[in-house]
């Protein structure tokens, strides 16, 4: 299907594995920005699809802006700060948006660094594991640019204002173990470990009626920004239609009956 974004399907898991290797996997380029939001759409559209994995090739994860791109102002770096603020708005802050708004849980399975852009890739996804040999850096300043791709809002909701302001401010990289202290990480696996780890995990969630977990992380999401009542709201109103689906009266009989439930998203 694609080359710089590899996928595979297994029982209702899509794993998306960022496939530039020999770059330390950027994000910044244009196919590979297609690719990603092109991918983020087929989640969301493909109800077959339960829990999405995403990873890196080789030994990061991301190092999010190619920076052979920014020294010879090409791509997204190219042109006069219009043409730039531009290419930024076509460009990467697609990423996040598409990220953000997937609509099934997202598990970012962290196998190496990731940094800058690729930092706050990993934080636009639902849940980390991080392998041993994962670190994370928003490192923007130290390249002599800003987080252009929403970093400035996803990473003090995953970490609070003191902790992103030290990693915004020094551009220092924090180790798996740091990040599993202050809360970016769920868990810290080693090296050969984290992909079964991590389809453990996705397997423990994709079990769960599909339209359910849709509607679940749907409220996650607006609770970052909306009121409590509207929350209220809003569930009632997903409630209210969650009741009259055929999954949830399997669910109740599983329960009772304690077998496994067997859901197709009805």
């Amino acid at each position: 299907m694609t080359t710089k974004l590899l996928i595979t399907q297994d029982e209702g898991i899509a794993t998306l594995t960022l496939n530039m290797p020999e770059l330390r996997n950027p994000i910044t380029d244009a196919d590979m920005i297609d690719e990603i939001c092109a991918a983020m759409e087929w989640l969301n559209t493909d109800q077959s699809i339960r829990c999405a994995i995403l990873t890196g090739a080789g030994k990061a994860f991301s190092s999010g802006g190619n920076l052979k791109h920014m020294r010879d102002k090409e791509g997204i770096f190219a042109g006069d700060a219009i043409a730039v603020r531009n290419a930024y708005r076509a460009g990467i802050q697609r990423v996040a948006k598409a990220v953000w708004s997937v609509e099934v849980p997202m598990i970012a399975a962290v196998n190496g660094p990731a940094y800058g852009a690729g930092c706050d890739l990993t934080l636009f996804c639902d849940i980390r594991i991080a392998s041993e040999n994962a670190t994370f850096a928003e490192n923007f300043v130290n390249v002599g640019i800003i987080s252009g791709d929403g970093g400035a809002w996803i990473l003090p909701r995953q970490v609070g204002l003191s902790r992103a302001s030290e990693m915004a401010f020094t551009a220092d990289a924090i180790d798996a173990d740091t990040a599993l202290a202050w809360g970016l990480v769920s868990r810290v696996t080693p090296p050969d470990a984290l992909m079964n780890e991590a389809m453990a995990l996705a397997r423990r969630i994709a079990r769960n009626p599909p339209r359910q977990l849709r509607l679940t992380k749907r409220l996650l999401r607006d609770g970052t920004t909306a009121t409590l009542d509207q929350i209220l709201e809003l569930s009632a109103a997903y409630q209210g239609a969650m009741h009259q689906t055929a999954d949830h009266a399997e669910a109740v009989a599983a329960l009772l009956e304690r077998r496994e439930g067997r859901f197709n998203g009805d």
